[in-house]
């Protein structure tokens, strides 16, 4: 929503499996994900992304331990931010 108030066009996929579909098939300019998201998690997304493209994606996640943030990073997610935050 607030990227939409920004101008922001967005979409959005209630399952990894369906977000991985459309970020290969047309991707947007950015991703933001959550690691946890039904069929497949967020760090299987992004694995599985990172093996065919450089698309930038942004966690978005209420997985605040270190060690979540570290692997998220590791992988090749552009930020790691937790929920819940201030603007």
């Amino acid at each position: 929503i607030a990227l939409q108030a920004e101008g922001f066009a967005t979409r959005v996929y209630y399952d990894g499996t369906a977000a991985l579909k459309a970020l290969v098939e047309n991707p947007p300019d950015l991703a933001v994900c959550d690691i946890k998201m039904p069929l497949m998690d967020g760090l299987d997304l992004l694995r599985r992304l990172r093996e065919r493209s450089d698309l930038p994606v942004i966690f978005l996640t209420s997985k605040d331990d270190e060690a979540d943030e570290a692997l998220g990073l590791a992988m090749g997610a552009d930020d790691y931010i937790t929920k819940p935050f201030s603007q």
